[in-house]
């Protein structure tokens, strides 16, 4: 059987943009934003665990080849076409990547349909920062942030940016004040993820809460899975969105 089989199939659509979405699970809402180079078995093997423990999961296809494998010649193909795409800024500081005003919408969506304090919101890597500009929006509840590598950590003044437009960070430090937190996940080796957890503890201070990870690797959810990083990230859902 296909791995997304026992997925039910849909998209969703906001400002002419549509992207294809798999959903499975009961409960509380969670978007699982998947990394380079798309829904890799692992990215979805994750997902499971995260309907498993009770939540209602959505996970949005926004490129790649869903049940792909993990591969350098899959990241290879897709990653060239991701950094040329319009939705995704890549190596632009101070700029909120297009594609997060579809995932608010998504957000938005799942939100008034299952009520609740909110939805869960998490990126990998590629996407990692995309659940911190979702968090402008008060539909999201719980943003993770798992290695979050956007833009691309090529100097020291890119490696410590967010991926946010000054009002989106505005936003982002309000919302921080007014009690929503955000989980934060690395390997503390792992030089893709930059400074940016120094420049989060800077900007929103006790809100962000870091999970640096010993040893050596990147996806702390998927490929290079930390038992720690799931747990952490589960029990922050179950905290923050029942």
């Amino acid at each position: 059987m296909a791995l997304l089989d026992s997925w039910t199939p849909g998209d969703h659509t906001a400002e002419g943009v549509t992207h294809p979405t798999y959903r499975k699970g009961s409960g509380p809402g969670v978007i699982v934003i998947h990394e380079m180079p798309g829904l890799t078995p692992s990215v979805i093997g994750f997902g499971e665990e995260v309907v498993a423990a009770g939540f209602t999961v959505v996970m949005p296809s926004l490129f790649g080849t869903p049940e792909a494998p993990m591969s350098a010649g899959n990241v290879l193909t897709v990653l060239p076409r991701a950094c040329v795409s319009r939705e995704f800024t890549t190596m632009a500081r101070g700029e909120t990547s297009p594609v997060a005003v579809w995932l608010r919408s998504l957000a938005r969506s799942l939100h008034e349909e299952l009520g609740g304090p909110g939805v869960g919101a998490l990126g990998m890597c590629f996407t990692g920062g995309f659940a911190l500009a979702m968090m402008v929006d008060t539909a999201v509840a719980a943003p993770v942030l798992a290695q979050p590598s956007l833009p691309f950590a090529v100097g020291r003044k890119r490696a410590a940016d967010l991926n946010l437009s000054p009002g989106d960070l505005a936003a982002v430090r309000d919302r921080a004040a007014a009690g929503c937190q955000v989980l934060g996940l690395r390997y503390r080796q792992d030089p893709a993820v930059g400074t940016r957890f120094d420049t989060l503890t800077r900007e929103i201070g006790d809100a962000f809460l870091r999970v640096e990870l010993d040893g050596k690797g990147h996806s702390t959810l998927t490929e290079h899975r930390s038992q720690e990083a799931v747990d952490r990230v589960l029990a922050f859902f179950g905290e923050k969105l029942r």
